[in-house]
């Protein structure tokens, strides 16, 4: 059975978006979900809740990704 980890990315303004990685990401959120859906919905309560709320759309921006892993 597959499982999916749902990764929030925190990136600055100045990193391409394709550069946009773990390594180069200032902050790096991740969550195991059930399915590929769980990708899409939860990730702005948890940025939401942090001070990084302030910044996103000013200094930084938000990469999400959904990647499988097998269990």
């Amino acid at each position: 059975m597959n499982a999916f980890i749902a990764v929030v990315l925190v990136c600055a303004n100045g990193i391409p978006q394709a550069d946009c990685t773990d390594d180069r990401a200032s902050e790096v959120r991740k969550v195991r979900v059930a399915n590929e859906l769980g990708c899409t919905s939860g990730w702005q309560e948890i940025i939401a809740r942090t001070d990084l709320r302030d910044e996103i759309g000013k200094t930084s921006y938000l990469k999400t990704e959904c990647r499988r892993v097998k269990e």
